[in-house]
């Protein structure tokens, strides 16, 4: 459990960006939370993502109109969901992998300045594979959702399966 947990369970301060770099692997410019305001253990957990007009993906994402492209809105709530799950079990030597995408849907556009809200709550945890319910938010408007499943893998790749199969995920029950 991290040092900004407390033992009810809730986040007693905010994790900033070297924090969630102790427990996520991913570095910029594919770090794509820069803060966690909550964090239930297990439960729920609630990251901010600062778009800023630097963004790399803006560059091409579409010139004279820049959005934030939806699959990273979805990196985004998984890297939340990630720091959550990692966060319980431990992250010495493990990673995080998505293996599916469920009901993702884009409402509204995400732009240069806006701060994305990423909310992702727990459906399912069965030791090393998980579904996550997430949403990501401007203010209180909804701008993204999708059902994210995941599995906990070693880090090593030694101990993963050979580099043609995937690690096969553990039945995970559907709500």
């Amino acid at each position: 459990m991290s040092e900004s947990s407390n033992s009810h369970n809730r986040l007693v301060k905010p994790l900033e960006s070297a924090d969630i770099e102790r427990i996520i692997p991913h570095r910029y410019p594919f770090l794509l939370i820069d803060r966690v305001t909550e964090l239930m253990r297990m439960k729920r957990i609630v990251a901010i993502k600062n778009v800023s007009a630097n963004e790399h993906f803006f560059q091409g994402h579409f010139p004279g109109y820049p959005i934030m492209p939806g699959v990273l809105i979805v990196e985004a709530m998984a890297q939340a969901g990630a720091v959550l799950l990692l966060d319980e079990v431990g992250p010495q030597g493990k990673l995080v992998f998505f293996t599916g995408i469920e009901k993702a849907r884009f409402r509204r556009p995400v732009f240069p300045g806006d701060q994305l809200r990423l909310e992702v709550d727990v459906l399912v945890w069965k030791r090393v594979v998980g579904r996550m319910q997430g949403r990501a938010y401007v203010g209180d408007k909804l701008c993204s959702e999708a059902i994210i499943s995941c599995q906990v893998v070693p880090r090593d790749r030694s101990a993963q399966s050979s580099p043609q199969t995937a690690p096969e995920p553990e039945g995970i029950a559907q709500p």
